[in-house]
């Protein structure tokens, strides 16, 4: 008899056990899918506002974002639907979205023109309707050689469609960005860049973990 009462009570708190995991499991994806999501930066496309080897938590309340998008640790496409957020982005935001090219790939670049606006770049210099962009302090240039009529240093004008963004990398000669693949659709954003979580260089050993770690560069992105 008190046998079979321990076994009645062990299914009981195995259950309890199963039940509290199935809750947990259920609010991470939740809060992955509505509320906040980590990403890592693969490449130098954003220095130096954002570099390889930092890693980032996206709020995705303030744009909208796509739900449920994708299964956690497989990276596996859901059919999924735009939900828009508290606000739209405007030029000079940093947004995180879908690469269009690849649906299982995010990028992660700075906002210059919205829906309508006129766009075009001039030997590096970007013009937003006529006016010269405001470049935020971690944009960069490296190579002020000209190249002549180039996708990188001289195109357009051209206006933004509707409902679609044009994004580029903060690294100007060195990004993969809307003067390569075009417009971004609203549909396609994901998050909103809220801070620098963890960073490190890649090119240290990790036993040298107080070296590898960028300390200094942990905190809100700008």
């Amino acid at each position: 008899m008190a046998e079979a009462q321990q076994t009645v009570q062990t299914a009981a708190a195995v259950r309890e056990v199963g039940k509290t995991v199935c809750v947990v499991l259920v609010l991470v994806v939740l809060i992955r899918s509505f509320v906040i999501q980590a990403y890592h930066i693969p490449s130098g496309s954003m220095e130096d506002t954002l570099l390889e080897g930092d890693y980032v938590i996206g709020d995705k309340l303030t744009y909208g974002t796509q739900v449920p998008d994708r299964l956690p640790i497989l990276n596996v496409k859901m059919p999924s639907f735009s939900v828009r957020g508290f606000t739209a982005p405007e030029p000079g935001d940093l947004v995180i979205f879908e690469f269009s090219k690849d649906p299982s790939k995010d990028f992660i670049k700075r906002c210059v023109a919205v829906e309508g606006q006129v766009i075009e770049m001039k030997n590096q210099v970007l013009y937003v309707d006529g006016e010269i962009f405001s470049e935020p302090s971690g944009v960069k240039y490296t190579d002020r050689r000209r190249h002549g009529p180039s996708r990188r240093d001289n195109w357009g004008p051209e206006t933004v469609p509707e409902n679609h963004l044009f994004m580029m990398g903060d690294n100007r000669d060195n990004s993969y960005d809307s003067r390569s693949w075009g417009t971004v659709s609203m549909d396609k954003i994901k998050a909103h860049p809220l801070f620098i979580y963890f960073s490190w260089k890649a090119d240290i050993p990790a036993w040298r973990i107080w070296e590898k770690v960028r300390w200094g560069r942990l905190g809100l992105i700008y």
